[in-house]
């Protein structure tokens, strides 16, 4: 019943549109502090305005840009958070979760299960291939990358996670009134919206199939346990772990962590293998725990107006 939260009367396609370009503004809005300070920095030097992205995330301290970037997401955030409230007037656990609360029980789980597997996998490749990383770690630096990371981190992989697995996905929801397609939607939209990433630059679009692979592994488990309390976790431990253990010269975030990559990527481990190996291997423990059933009709079914408890049919969707 996750996506059938979002389908009411009232709540017609164009409403998510809107709510989708205020969620926009609002992010557009939120980089405004990380532009200025760019601009005062390269002007303030006599450089020239940076224009490679990769450039760009160096022209600041590390823990500046990341902290810039990350307040980025609090704007973010109050955009859906009004679209949700005030554009669709629904409650906003509704896009959360279909339970009566969030069960953080679920998002402490995927966190933790998710962070074991990303540190013992770095530990495994830092003691097996050491020629493929430089040790970072400086305790000052450090120390304030933890506590920028800890406390923002979350709102950025959360807000992701209510934009695309909660509140696109109910939208569309209502446009197709079936599963398979917002799922689909979602995770292309998902991908794409990673695709000024510096490490596009780097890999090739290629690297889109692991953004659309993780958006599909991310509206799968939401849909499945009618919520996104998993996904939540998972995401948040992906980007956190990863920020404070290893960082590299051709990614969005680059930080003063523990570690520093400075391996060429690998298509097929970095890309492919997350996707069409750890990812199902995930799935399977998230069904073998919280016992998922009628994978078909919750994946690909469609949603039948006559048993929502609604008070009228949805009858003109746009």
């Amino acid at each position: 019943m996750f996506i059938e939260q979002g389908i009411k009367p009232e709540n017609k396609f164009w409403k998510y549109i809107l709510g989708f370009l205020l969620f926009m503004i609002a992010y557009t809005i939120g980089q405004v502090p990380f532009t200025l300070a760019v601009l005062y920095k390269s002007t303030s030097m006599g450089n020239g305005i940076p224009t490679d992205p990769s450039e760009l995330m160096n022209v600041l301290d590390s823990n500046l840009t990341l902290f810039l970037l990350l307040l980025t997401f609090v704007a973010a955030f109050i955009g859906i958070y009004i679209a949700v409230r005030y554009i669709n007037q629904q409650k906003f656990i509704e896009i959360v979760t279909a339970r009566k609360k969030v069960d953080w029980n679920r998002v402490f789980f995927s966190f933790s299960l998710w962070a074991v597997f990303t540190i013992v996998s770095i530990a495994i490749m830092y003691y097996t291939s050491p020629q493929d990383f430089v040790v970072n770690f400086n305790l000052v630096p450090f120390l304030g990358l933890a506590v920028i990371a800890i406390l923002l981190i979350p709102i950025q992989t959360s807000t992701e996670e209510f934009v695309f697995r909660g509140y696109l996905m109910q939208g569309f929801g209502t446009l197709f009134l079936n599963k398979w397609a917002p799922l689909l939607t979602t995770s292309v939209l998902f991908g794409l919206m990673h695709i000024f990433n510096p490490e596009v630059d780097k890999i090739g679009y290629i690297i889109l199939i692991y953004y659309i692979g993780t958006g599909l592994f991310l509206g799968i488990i939401t849909l499945m346990d009618d919520g996104m309390e998993l996904s939540l976790g998972f995401h948040a431990a992906n980007n956190l772990i990863g920020a404070l253990l290893v960082t590299t010269d051709w990614t969005v975030f680059q930080t003063n962590s523990i570690l520093r990559d400075v391996s060429d990527p690998d298509v097929g481990f970095d890309v492919i293998m997350p996707v069409i190996v750890i990812f199902p291997i995930l799935i399977f423990i998230f069904g073998k725990k919280y016992n998922w059933t009628n994978w078909k009709e919750k994946l690909t079914g469609n949603i039948d107006l006559n048993n929502l408890e609604n008070d009228s049919i949805l009858t003109d969707k746009i």
